[in-house]
């Protein structure tokens, strides 16, 4: 291809944070092309500079951060070099992006059809009903069922996979010749991630919109992507052909992160594919041959959910407007023993999240018992003994304005009666068992990685060593590498402390991995619930059937 099928170009690019005079480069010198109308991946684990690369492009660095060197151009046009008003004027109708925190990338004073039609509003001259009637196609193409009723939401009234595919219609709305999707598909169900990643396609195939792809997850990548380009530590380490890359890598580097990825739990239906992780595979067979199943029915029931119904309430329209309250979660029990892991599984919206905070004490507008060591919380009585909770978005359950130093050791203050220097040493214990250092402890939530921030989260809740742990996609927005660490540190903990776990995850092989029973939700019912093998195998409800066929794509 010549120069003029270039769209973005980008030289030496390197961007780095300056403290007390010395540099941190998490970008170093790194040159890369997209053509018109292609699909370029760019891959590699949380703090390879992925994103930091995307939001230079967007000219939305933190202010701490500074390019050091190198150009970005956009059709020929220096974008850093352009003044913020001309920049402004490129974002949505030329460059759009997707970004990896829904919650944080929307106004959660305006509602979801305000902010999605805003970018028609600003840079078309189509009038107030044609923008309205493209921003319901929108909604409606990225797979939001009840587009209107979604217009008119605000976005905590969205379930997290949702929110992302609202923001997806926000980035498409206006037609942009590039869009940059950072993890567009990290907290979608495998149905909804099929169809987000066909929708990118259909984008590309339809109007020649050129996108590049960054994500932590090889088949995500390598589903879609013409070419494909991995990362460590802000280097470009391998380049090529993304289905030849992967392969048939080169670097040591990308051969790790081909070897990390989760074989599927099956090779077709109904057959067990026998080369899943190696060491979950001997912890599975070791749990067999030991009799978990028979040792948790022998242990205190923790955890019990009793006809329950699960509400919440949202304002109308309009001064005159009533309040609806809408049913979410239907008739559902639950029994989960001290010790167990019980996966909860279903798509967006189903209502997996809300029946956690229902657990947690977030949500009081329930109906039914929810018991937790036979203390019940009833109506609006919460109970007094309180699970921990790691919530699906990290960044918006951080406290942005302490570091994460102040954010660990804070629940000891409150829970404990460790003095100062116990607590610091527990709090570098646990930092350093979620695969971070102690200079992580000096830095705030912005300063960190997605990934970095999810793994802040988790040490966050598991530090007071809690016997219930609520874990809404623990690990969905970590690489492959960093995910297997995780899953081992959870059991690894949960067997030291006997712990309970709660595992809502839209990613079946991990399910699979570390959950004993499957609890399987839909449109707020539970549908069917089994020991994890029976379920996998053996699954009797269509919906159930559903899910475990679109893991296999």
């Amino acid at each position: 291809m010549s120069k003029k099928d270039t769209l973005l170009n980008i030289e030496n690019l390197s961007i780095g944070f300056t403290k007390r005079r010395k540099t941190n480069t998490v970008v170093d010198h790194i040159s890369l092309e997209v053509k018109k109308g292609e699909i370029l991946g760019i891959v590699g684990e949380s703090g390879s500079g992925k994103t930091m690369t995307a939001l230079a492009v967007m000219g939305l660095l933190p202010v701490s951060a500074k390019i050091l060197s190198g150009g970005i151009h956009f059709l020929g046009n220096n974008l850093l070099a352009m003044e913020e008003k001309k920049l402004r004027r490129l974002r949505g109708p030329e460059i759009s992006m997707v970004f990896q925190d829904s919650m944080t990338s929307f106004n959660p004073l305006l509602t979801i059809g305000d902010q999605v039609e805003e970018m028609l509003r600003l840079h078309s001259k189509y009038t107030k009903e044609e923008c309205k009637a493209l921003t319901l196609e929108a909604l409606t193409e990225v797979g939001l069922s009840e587009p209107h009723e979604i217009y008119h939401r605000y976005p905590h009234q969205l379930s997290g996979g949702m929110r992302q595919r609202a923001m997806i219609a926000m980035a498409m709305v206006a037609g942009p010749k590039l869009v940059i999707a950072d993890e567009p598909t990290t907290a979608l169900d495998v149905t909804t991630q099929s169809k987000i990643l066909k929708l990118l396609q259909r984008m590309n195939d339809k109007h020649g919109t050129s996108i590049i792809l960054i994500s932590h997850d090889l088949r995500v990548i390598q589903s879609i992507c013409g070419r494909a380009i991995v990362m460590k530590d802000g280097k470009i380490v391998e380049s090529g052909m993304a289905k030849e890359l992967f392969a048939h890598p080169n670097t040591e580097y990308t051969k790790q992160l081909v070897a990390a990825v989760p074989m599927l739990f099956f090779k077709s239906k109904g057959e067990q594919n026998e080369t899943f992780p190696t060491d979950l595979k001997e912890n599975a067979d070791i749990e067999d041959k030991n009799g978990l199943a028979d040792h948790n029915k022998e242990q205190k029931e923790i955890l019990a959910v009793q006809n329950l119904n699960v509400f919440y309430s949202e304002k109308g329209i309009g001064l005159l407007a009533k309040k609806s309250r809408k049913h979410v979660i239907k008739d559902a029990t639950i029994s989960v023993r001290q010790g167990e892991t019980l996966g909860i599984v279903g798509e967006s919206g189903s209502g997996k999240s809300t029946l956690a905070k229902a657990i947690v004490g977030l949500n009081k507008e329930f109906e039914g018992i929810i018991k937790i060591n036979d203390v019940a919380a009833i109506g609006s009585k919460a109970s007094v003994v309180k699970p921990q909770m790691v919530f699906q978005d990290p960044y918006s359950s951080l406290n942005p304005t302490k570091k994460i130093g102040w954010i660990l050791e804070e629940p000891l203050k409150l829970q404990t009666n460790l003095g100062k220097k116990e607590r610091m040493a527990r709090v570098n214990e646990m930092i350093q068992q979620v695969g971070l250092t102690s200079k992580h402890l000096e830095r705030y939530p912005f300063q960190l990685s997605g990934g970095q921030r999810q793994r802040v989260a988790i040490a966050a809740a598991l530090i007071v060593n809690p016997k219930l742990v609520i874990l809404d996609e623990p690990v969905s927005s970590l690489d492959v590498t960093i995910q297997a660490q995780i899953l081992r540190l959870l059991k690894e903990l949960q067997k030291k402390y006997n712990l309970t776990y709660v595992f809502i995850s839209h990613d079946l092989n991990v399910v699979f991995q570390i959950c004993n029973r499957v609890c399987v939700i839909y449109q707020g019912e539970i549908v069917e619930m089994k020991e994890v093998r029976e379920l996998f195998y053996q699954p009797q409800h269509e919906y159930t059937k559903e899910l475990l066929k679109s893991a296999m794509l």
